[in-house]
């Protein structure tokens, strides 16, 4: 009885190693099939004046596609760098860029967005790896690379003005000055009519002794 056992254990036993093993290869043979290169991704550094909104998270885009997101955020003494992560290594960002934070949407999202001056020739392009060293010598962004970015569109600045404007139109002094220059205005536009008049009719009395001239010739 105790052999039949030990056997029913040792079937049981290989028939579950068989299994895992079954399993792990079909998960290694799934890793291998959706292994792609285009996933390795690489990073970049932005440093901005103020973070306007920025956090992790936070979207990159190139001329209007998600390129990548915001992986962390420090804050120095005299302004704040971001750390970015580009999906892929194929995605090729000119070192001659804008890279400005704008807000979209409705609840006025932050995003980053990076706008190429320069175009990159196909044929460079193609021996360009950016996690390489020799990817210094050429015209685009390479891996932990150090970059600029400014202020873009916000629409906080846009409430801000309009506040201002409004507070302007508040004050007194303001109207005071606005009445003063539409005084000033018409006073100044009577006075080119007069003159205007004045020249007509000069002009008109010139002509008619010029006519009896030539008439009375």
């Amino acid at each position: 009885m105790n052999q039949i056992e030990s056997v029913n254990f040792w079937k049981h036993l290989q028939n579950i190693i068989i299994f895992f093993l079954f399993i792990g290869f079909t998960v290694v043979l799934w890793l291998i099939m959706n292994f792609d290169m285009n996933n390795q991704t690489y990073s970049i550094f932005i440093e901005f004046e103020n973070a306007h909104g920025i956090r992790q998270g936070t979207s990159l885009r190139m001329r209007g596609i998600n390129v990548g997101f915001v992986k962390k955020i420090k804050i120095d003494l005299n302004s704040v760098l971001v750390l970015g992560s580009i999906k892929s290594r194929y995605i090729l960002i000119p070192k001659n860029s804008i890279i400005e934070t704008n807000q979209t949407g409705l609840l006025n999202d932050t995003v980053i967005d990076i706008i190429p001056l320069d175009l990159i020739n196909e044929r460079e392009s193609k021996d360009v790896n950016v996690l390489s060293s020799q990817c210094l010598k050429s015209k685009v962004v390479c891996h932990l690379n150090y970059l600029q970015g400014e202020r873009g569109l916000n629409y906080d600045d846009l409430v801000r003005a309009a506040t201002r404007i409004s507070q302007r139109f508040d004050d007194p002094s303001f109207f005071e000055l606005l009445y003063m220059f539409l005084q000033n205005t018409i006073e100044l536009s009577n006075d080119i009519f007069s003159i205007t008049l004045d020249v007509s009719n000069l002009i008109s009395i010139f002509y008619s002794i010029l006519k009896k001239r030539l008439e009375s010739y």
